[in-house]
Protein backbone atom coordinates (compact mmCIF):
# COMPACT_ATOMS: atom_id res chain seq x y z
CA UNK A 1 0.00 0.00 0.00
CA UNK A 2 1.61 3.34 -1.35
CA UNK A 3 1.09 6.71 -0.99
CA UNK A 4 -0.31 8.66 -3.66
CA UNK A 5 1.36 10.84 -6.47
CA UNK A 6 -2.02 13.08 -6.66
CA UNK A 7 -2.73 13.65 -2.84
CA UNK A 8 -2.45 16.97 -2.79
CA UNK A 9 -5.85 17.16 -5.48
CA UNK A 10 -6.96 14.90 -3.16
CA UNK A 11 -6.55 17.27 -0.39
CA UNK A 12 -7.93 20.08 -2.28
CA UNK A 13 -10.75 18.38 -3.24
CA UNK A 14 -11.57 17.14 0.38
CA UNK A 15 -11.29 20.91 1.49
CA UNK A 16 -13.04 22.92 -1.47
CA UNK A 17 -16.49 22.88 -2.02
CA UNK A 18 -17.38 26.32 -3.61
CA UNK A 19 -16.00 28.26 -6.45
CA UNK A 20 -12.42 29.40 -6.44
CA UNK A 21 -12.84 33.16 -6.61
CA UNK A 22 -15.76 33.26 -4.13
CA UNK A 23 -14.91 34.10 -0.40
CA UNK A 24 -15.99 31.14 0.78
CA UNK A 25 -13.86 28.93 -1.34
CA UNK A 26 -10.85 31.76 -1.30
CA UNK A 27 -10.80 30.80 2.27
CA UNK A 28 -11.33 27.41 1.52
CA UNK A 29 -8.05 27.11 -0.72
CA UNK A 30 -6.44 28.93 2.05
CA UNK A 31 -7.13 26.18 4.25
CA UNK A 32 -5.78 23.74 1.92
CA UNK A 33 -2.69 25.58 1.52
CA UNK A 34 -1.91 25.66 5.45
CA UNK A 35 -2.77 21.45 5.50
CA UNK A 36 0.21 20.77 3.28
CA UNK A 37 2.03 21.41 6.39
CA UNK A 38 2.28 20.65 9.68
CA UNK A 39 -1.41 20.78 11.91
CA UNK A 40 -1.05 18.91 15.05
CA UNK A 41 2.08 18.28 16.69
CA UNK A 42 -0.08 16.24 18.70
CA UNK A 43 -3.70 15.03 18.30
CA UNK A 44 -6.89 16.90 20.08
CA UNK A 45 -9.39 13.72 20.30
CA UNK A 46 -9.21 11.58 23.36
CA UNK A 47 -7.36 8.08 22.42
CA UNK A 48 -8.87 6.68 25.91
CA UNK A 49 -12.57 7.41 24.96
CA UNK A 50 -11.63 6.05 21.63
CA UNK A 51 -10.52 2.42 22.67
CA UNK A 52 -13.31 2.24 25.70
CA UNK A 53 -16.04 3.11 22.83
CA UNK A 54 -14.38 0.70 20.07
CA UNK A 55 -13.78 -2.27 23.16
CA UNK A 56 -10.52 -2.14 21.20
CA UNK A 57 -8.09 -5.42 21.84
CA UNK A 58 -5.84 -7.95 20.18
CA UNK A 59 -8.57 -9.07 17.34
CA UNK A 60 -9.46 -5.85 15.76
CA UNK A 61 -7.95 -4.34 12.59
CA UNK A 62 -8.07 -0.67 12.75
CA UNK A 63 -8.77 1.67 10.15
CA UNK A 64 -7.89 5.60 11.34
CA UNK A 65 -7.06 9.16 10.53
CA UNK A 66 -3.01 9.68 11.97
CA UNK A 67 -3.26 13.63 12.17
CA UNK A 68 -0.20 13.91 15.12
CA UNK A 69 -0.30 10.13 15.34
CA UNK A 70 -1.04 9.85 19.31
CA UNK A 71 -3.89 8.51 19.07
CA UNK A 72 -2.64 5.35 16.78
CA UNK A 73 0.30 4.52 19.20
CA UNK A 74 -1.75 4.96 21.75
CA UNK A 75 -4.10 2.05 20.47
CA UNK A 76 -0.66 -0.04 20.56
CA UNK A 77 -0.88 -0.37 24.33
CA UNK A 78 -3.85 -2.76 23.94
CA UNK A 79 -2.10 -5.00 21.01
CA UNK A 80 -4.62 -4.82 17.77
CA UNK A 81 -3.54 -7.22 15.53
CA UNK A 82 -3.06 -4.43 13.23
CA UNK A 83 -3.72 -0.07 12.15
CA UNK A 84 -3.72 1.08 9.21
CA UNK A 85 -3.59 5.04 9.67
CA UNK A 86 -4.08 7.50 6.52
CA UNK A 87 -3.97 11.42 6.42
CA UNK A 88 -3.57 13.29 3.28
CA UNK A 89 -1.41 16.02 5.25
CA UNK A 90 2.25 14.90 4.12
CA UNK A 91 3.62 16.72 6.89
CA UNK A 92 1.56 14.75 9.33
CA UNK A 93 2.69 11.00 7.76
CA UNK A 94 6.27 12.52 8.19
CA UNK A 95 5.72 13.57 11.75
CA UNK A 96 3.54 9.77 12.17
CA UNK A 97 6.49 8.29 11.10
CA UNK A 98 9.10 9.51 12.97
CA UNK A 99 7.22 9.14 16.24
CA UNK A 100 6.81 5.52 15.21
CA UNK A 101 10.54 5.11 14.56
CA UNK A 102 11.43 6.35 18.54
CA UNK A 103 8.92 4.31 19.78
CA UNK A 104 10.39 1.16 17.94
CA UNK A 105 14.18 2.65 18.39
CA UNK A 106 14.27 4.01 21.88
CA UNK A 107 16.03 2.09 24.25
CA UNK A 108 14.30 3.02 27.29
CA UNK A 109 11.12 5.39 28.61
CA UNK A 110 13.31 8.26 29.37
CA UNK A 111 14.43 8.45 25.94
CA UNK A 112 10.93 8.55 24.19
CA UNK A 113 9.60 11.00 26.81
CA UNK A 114 12.14 13.24 26.25
CA UNK A 115 12.02 13.21 22.41
CA UNK A 116 8.11 12.71 22.09
CA UNK A 117 6.81 14.35 25.40
CA UNK A 118 9.10 16.93 26.71
CA UNK A 119 9.97 17.16 22.68
CA UNK A 120 12.18 20.15 23.92
CA UNK A 121 15.20 19.22 24.69
CA UNK A 122 18.59 19.55 23.06
CA UNK A 123 19.89 15.91 23.70
CA UNK A 124 16.65 14.77 21.72
CA UNK A 125 18.88 16.22 18.17
CA UNK A 126 21.60 13.68 19.37
CA UNK A 127 18.96 10.77 19.95
CA UNK A 128 17.64 11.18 16.83
CA UNK A 129 21.02 11.27 14.75
CA UNK A 130 21.94 8.21 16.56
CA UNK A 131 19.52 6.17 17.40
CA UNK A 132 16.46 7.14 15.31
CA UNK A 133 17.62 8.17 12.03
CA UNK A 134 18.85 5.25 11.02
CA UNK A 135 15.61 3.26 11.16
CA UNK A 136 13.56 5.33 8.82
CA UNK A 137 13.05 5.54 5.04
CA UNK A 138 15.62 7.59 3.57
CA UNK A 139 12.61 10.28 1.92
CA UNK A 140 11.44 10.21 5.71
CA UNK A 141 15.35 10.81 7.17
CA UNK A 142 15.77 13.64 4.07
CA UNK A 143 12.62 15.37 4.99
CA UNK A 144 13.85 15.74 8.66
CA UNK A 145 17.29 16.70 7.99
CA UNK A 146 16.19 19.06 5.72
CA UNK A 147 17.18 22.78 6.34
CA UNK A 148 14.78 25.31 7.12
CA UNK A 149 15.63 29.26 8.02
CA UNK A 150 15.80 28.29 11.75
CA UNK A 151 18.44 25.48 11.39
CA UNK A 152 17.21 21.17 10.76
CA UNK A 153 13.84 20.53 10.48
CA UNK A 154 14.58 17.95 13.71
CA UNK A 155 15.23 21.04 15.61
CA UNK A 156 11.57 21.58 16.54
CA UNK A 157 12.41 18.61 19.13
CA UNK A 158 14.62 20.50 20.90
CA UNK A 159 12.93 24.09 20.44
CA UNK A 160 9.27 22.19 21.59
CA UNK A 161 7.26 20.58 19.38
CA UNK A 162 4.38 21.20 20.52
CA UNK A 163 5.01 25.06 19.86
CA UNK A 164 5.16 24.21 16.06
CA UNK A 165 2.47 22.87 13.64
CA UNK A 166 -1.18 25.62 12.87
CA UNK A 167 -2.16 24.07 16.40
CA UNK A 168 1.07 25.45 18.45
CA UNK A 169 0.96 28.65 16.72
CA UNK A 170 -3.00 29.27 17.28
CA UNK A 171 -2.19 28.52 20.91
CA UNK A 172 0.78 30.94 21.33
CA UNK A 173 -1.50 33.65 20.10
CA UNK A 174 -4.17 32.32 22.14
CA UNK A 175 -1.23 32.59 25.72
CA UNK A 176 -0.45 35.90 24.20
CA UNK A 177 -3.98 37.43 24.16
CA UNK A 178 -4.29 35.72 27.77
CA UNK A 179 -1.55 38.26 28.49
CA UNK A 180 -2.71 41.22 27.24
CA UNK A 181 -5.29 40.55 29.47
CA UNK A 182 -3.50 39.50 32.30
CA UNK A 183 -4.80 36.24 32.73
CA UNK A 184 -2.58 34.09 34.64
CA UNK A 185 -3.34 30.26 34.15
CA UNK A 186 -1.09 29.20 36.77
CA UNK A 187 -3.81 28.97 39.15
CA UNK A 188 -5.85 27.21 37.01
CA UNK A 189 -3.00 24.16 36.64
CA UNK A 190 -2.51 24.46 40.55
CA UNK A 191 -6.31 24.22 41.46
CA UNK A 192 -7.08 20.76 43.25
CA UNK A 193 -10.94 20.69 42.54
CA UNK A 194 -13.58 20.86 39.63
CA UNK A 195 -15.06 24.12 41.85
CA UNK A 196 -12.25 25.73 41.70
CA UNK A 197 -11.54 24.85 37.83
CA UNK A 198 -15.09 26.19 37.36
CA UNK A 199 -14.19 29.57 39.48
CA UNK A 200 -11.36 30.60 37.80
CA UNK A 201 -13.33 30.04 34.63
CA UNK A 202 -15.70 32.61 35.86
CA UNK A 203 -13.48 35.21 37.06
CA UNK A 204 -10.95 35.18 33.41
CA UNK A 205 -12.28 33.57 30.95
CA UNK A 206 -15.99 34.17 30.65
CA UNK A 207 -14.60 38.26 30.43
CA UNK A 208 -12.15 37.42 27.53
CA UNK A 209 -15.29 36.07 25.42
CA UNK A 210 -17.45 38.74 26.23
CA UNK A 211 -14.59 41.70 25.18
CA UNK A 212 -15.40 43.15 21.94
CA UNK A 213 -12.18 42.34 20.24
CA UNK A 214 -12.25 38.71 21.07
CA UNK A 215 -15.98 38.49 19.63
CA UNK A 216 -14.77 39.93 16.66
CA UNK A 217 -12.28 37.72 15.69
CA UNK A 218 -13.78 34.50 16.68
CA UNK A 219 -16.80 35.74 13.84
CA UNK A 220 -13.97 35.64 11.18
CA UNK A 221 -14.18 32.33 9.41
CA UNK A 222 -10.72 32.12 9.31
CA UNK A 223 -10.03 32.88 12.27
CA UNK A 224 -10.22 28.87 13.48
CA UNK A 225 -8.04 27.71 10.99
CA UNK A 226 -5.43 27.66 13.93
CA UNK A 227 -7.66 24.78 15.43
CA UNK A 228 -7.71 22.75 12.10
CA UNK A 229 -11.46 24.30 11.01
CA UNK A 230 -12.25 24.98 7.49
CA UNK A 231 -14.74 27.30 6.46
CA UNK A 232 -17.41 23.86 6.08
CA UNK A 233 -16.54 22.90 9.63
CA UNK A 234 -16.49 26.60 11.27
CA UNK A 235 -20.39 26.76 9.69
CA UNK A 236 -21.80 23.93 11.63
CA UNK A 237 -19.78 24.87 14.53
CA UNK A 238 -21.96 28.28 14.59
CA UNK A 239 -25.20 26.28 13.71
CA UNK A 240 -25.09 25.22 17.08
CA UNK A 241 -26.07 28.69 18.73
CA UNK A 242 -28.16 29.65 16.11
CA UNK A 243 -24.91 31.34 14.21
CA UNK A 244 -23.13 32.65 17.60
CA UNK A 245 -19.92 31.10 17.17
CA UNK A 246 -18.71 32.79 20.83
CA UNK A 247 -21.45 30.79 22.47
CA UNK A 248 -20.01 27.85 21.09
CA UNK A 249 -16.90 28.00 21.65
CA UNK A 250 -17.35 29.42 25.07
CA UNK A 251 -19.20 26.26 25.96
CA UNK A 252 -16.24 24.20 24.81
CA UNK A 253 -14.04 25.53 26.62
CA UNK A 254 -16.01 25.80 29.52
CA UNK A 255 -16.02 21.91 29.04
CA UNK A 256 -12.54 21.75 28.74
CA UNK A 257 -11.78 24.03 31.83
CA UNK A 258 -14.52 22.69 34.23
CA UNK A 259 -15.28 18.95 33.56
CA UNK A 260 -12.34 17.20 34.34
CA UNK A 261 -9.55 17.35 37.10
CA UNK A 262 -6.49 19.56 36.01
CA UNK A 263 -4.24 16.67 37.11
CA UNK A 264 -6.47 13.97 34.58
CA UNK A 265 -6.49 16.61 31.16
CA UNK A 266 -3.57 16.67 29.25
CA UNK A 267 -5.38 18.22 26.96
CA UNK A 268 -6.25 21.17 29.28
CA UNK A 269 -2.32 21.59 29.94
CA UNK A 270 -1.59 22.00 26.28
CA UNK A 271 -4.12 24.76 25.71
CA UNK A 272 -2.30 26.63 28.00
CA UNK A 273 1.38 25.93 28.71
CA UNK A 274 1.51 24.07 24.78
CA UNK A 275 3.01 21.01 27.00
CA UNK A 276 2.40 18.37 29.52
CA UNK A 277 2.22 18.58 33.45
CA UNK A 278 5.65 18.29 34.28
CA UNK A 279 5.41 16.12 37.86
CA UNK A 280 6.04 12.37 38.10
CA UNK A 281 2.04 11.34 37.66
CA UNK A 282 1.30 13.71 35.12
CA UNK A 283 -1.75 12.45 32.29
CA UNK A 284 -0.19 12.08 28.88
CA UNK A 285 -1.15 9.69 26.04
CA UNK A 286 -1.16 6.55 26.95
CA UNK A 287 1.63 5.73 24.86
CA UNK A 288 3.74 7.83 26.70
CA UNK A 289 2.61 6.12 30.49
CA UNK A 290 5.82 4.59 31.03
CA UNK A 291 3.43 1.03 31.75
CA UNK A 292 2.77 0.90 28.46
CA UNK A 293 6.12 1.51 27.23
CA UNK A 294 6.93 -1.77 25.97
CA UNK A 295 4.03 -3.07 24.89
CA UNK A 296 3.74 -0.12 22.80
CA UNK A 297 7.60 -0.77 21.20
CA UNK A 298 6.56 -4.50 20.93
CA UNK A 299 3.24 -3.14 18.85
CA UNK A 300 4.68 -0.76 16.23
CA UNK A 301 5.51 -3.22 13.48
CA UNK A 302 2.20 -3.68 13.47
CA UNK A 303 1.15 0.00 12.10
CA UNK A 304 0.99 1.01 8.11
CA UNK A 305 1.15 4.75 7.83
CA UNK A 306 0.39 6.16 4.38
CA UNK A 307 -0.30 9.56 2.79
CA UNK A 308 -3.26 8.49 0.82
CA UNK A 309 -7.44 9.30 1.44
CA UNK A 310 -9.74 6.65 3.92
CA UNK A 311 -11.49 6.15 0.46
CA UNK A 312 -8.77 5.01 -1.82
CA UNK A 313 -7.03 2.78 0.96
CA UNK A 314 -10.21 1.04 1.61
CA UNK A 315 -10.95 0.39 -1.65
CA UNK A 316 -7.72 -1.73 -1.84
CA UNK A 317 -8.66 -3.51 1.22
CA UNK A 318 -10.15 -7.50 1.02
CA UNK A 319 -14.25 -7.29 1.53
CA UNK A 320 -14.81 -7.89 5.58
CA UNK A 321 -11.65 -7.84 6.90
CA UNK A 322 -11.65 -5.05 9.51
CA UNK A 323 -13.20 -4.47 12.70
CA UNK A 324 -12.87 -0.55 13.71
CA UNK A 325 -12.93 2.66 12.07
CA UNK A 326 -11.56 6.16 13.53
CA UNK A 327 -12.97 8.50 11.21
CA UNK A 328 -12.13 11.93 13.48
CA UNK A 329 -13.57 15.02 12.63
CA UNK A 330 -12.79 13.92 8.47
CA UNK A 331 -16.63 13.63 7.53
CA UNK A 332 -17.48 17.32 8.59
CA UNK A 333 -15.38 18.15 5.04
CA UNK A 334 -16.76 16.04 3.05
CA UNK A 335 -19.87 16.27 0.44
CA UNK A 336 -22.46 13.77 -0.01
CA UNK A 337 -21.01 11.86 -2.50
CA UNK A 338 -17.47 11.84 -0.81
CA UNK A 339 -19.65 10.57 2.33
CA UNK A 340 -21.14 8.18 0.22
CA UNK A 341 -18.38 6.99 -1.39
CA UNK A 342 -16.16 6.56 1.73
CA UNK A 343 -19.35 4.58 3.31
CA UNK A 344 -19.79 1.92 0.50
CA UNK A 345 -16.56 1.19 1.33
CA UNK A 346 -16.47 0.79 4.99
CA UNK A 347 -19.33 -1.36 4.41
CA UNK A 348 -17.64 -3.71 1.60
CA UNK A 349 -14.80 -3.81 4.41
CA UNK A 350 -16.00 -4.49 7.61
CA UNK A 351 -16.16 -7.75 9.32
CA UNK A 352 -19.59 -8.56 11.15
CA UNK A 353 -18.34 -7.36 14.58
CA UNK A 354 -16.98 -3.84 13.04
CA UNK A 355 -17.52 -0.67 14.61
CA UNK A 356 -17.36 2.94 13.65
CA UNK A 357 -16.63 6.03 15.71
CA UNK A 358 -16.01 9.76 14.66
CA UNK A 359 -16.64 13.31 15.83
CA UNK A 360 -18.34 16.22 14.97
CA UNK A 361 -18.18 20.13 15.10
CA UNK A 362 -21.80 20.58 15.39
CA UNK A 363 -23.83 18.16 17.86
CA UNK A 364 -26.04 16.69 15.17
CA UNK A 365 -24.84 13.45 13.56
CA UNK A 366 -24.30 13.97 10.15
CA UNK A 367 -24.86 10.75 8.43
CA UNK A 368 -28.50 10.02 8.35
CA UNK A 369 -30.35 11.87 5.24
CA UNK A 370 -26.95 12.26 3.18
CA UNK A 371 -25.92 8.67 2.93
CA UNK A 372 -27.73 6.40 1.18
CA UNK A 373 -30.10 4.66 3.36
CA UNK A 374 -29.52 1.07 1.44
CA UNK A 375 -25.78 1.49 2.87
CA UNK A 376 -26.81 3.32 6.30
CA UNK A 377 -29.47 0.81 7.48
CA UNK A 378 -26.89 -1.88 7.67
CA UNK A 379 -25.08 0.53 10.48
CA UNK A 380 -27.24 0.73 13.80
CA UNK A 381 -26.42 3.74 15.82
CA UNK A 382 -25.42 3.93 19.37
CA UNK A 383 -27.09 6.62 21.52
CA UNK A 384 -26.06 5.55 25.04
CA UNK A 385 -21.61 5.13 23.68
CA UNK A 386 -22.27 8.05 21.73
CA UNK A 387 -23.44 10.20 24.92
CA UNK A 388 -20.85 8.38 26.79
CA UNK A 389 -17.95 9.43 24.66
CA UNK A 390 -19.05 12.88 24.33
CA UNK A 391 -19.42 13.43 27.88
CA UNK A 392 -15.59 11.67 28.81
CA UNK A 393 -13.83 13.24 25.74
CA UNK A 394 -11.28 15.35 27.12
CA UNK A 395 -10.24 17.80 24.57
CA UNK A 396 -13.71 18.86 24.96
CA UNK A 397 -13.73 20.58 21.13
CA UNK A 398 -16.50 19.15 19.29
CA UNK A 399 -19.65 19.25 19.48
CA UNK A 400 -20.65 15.44 19.30
CA UNK A 401 -19.34 12.29 19.38
CA UNK A 402 -20.40 9.22 17.40
CA UNK A 403 -20.66 5.48 17.52
CA UNK A 404 -22.01 2.59 15.20
CA UNK A 405 -21.79 -0.50 15.26
CA UNK A 406 -22.33 -3.13 11.90
CA UNK A 407 -25.68 -5.29 11.56
CA UNK A 408 -24.49 -7.00 8.73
Amino acid sequence: MTDAPDVGAQLDAAVTQNAAFSKTGLLERTFARLFHGLVYAQIWEDPVVDMAALDLGPKDHVVCIASGSCNLLSYLAVSPASITAVDLSPAHVMLGKLKLATVRTAPDHHTLYNMLGKANMYGNIKTFDEIIAADLDPEVRDYWNTWTPTGRRINMFARGLHRHGLLGRFLGVIRFVSMIARVDYKPLLEARTLDEQAAFFEANIVPLYNSRIIRWIANQRASLFGLGIPPAQYDKLAADADGDIVAVLEERTRKLVCDFPVKENYFLWQATTRGYDRSADAAVPPYLEPQHFETVKANADRVTLVNRSLTDVLAEVPAGSKTAYVFLDAQDWMTDDQLNALWQEVTRTAAPDARVIFRTGGADDILPGRVDDKILSRWAYQPEASAKGFANDRSAIYGGFHVYHFKG
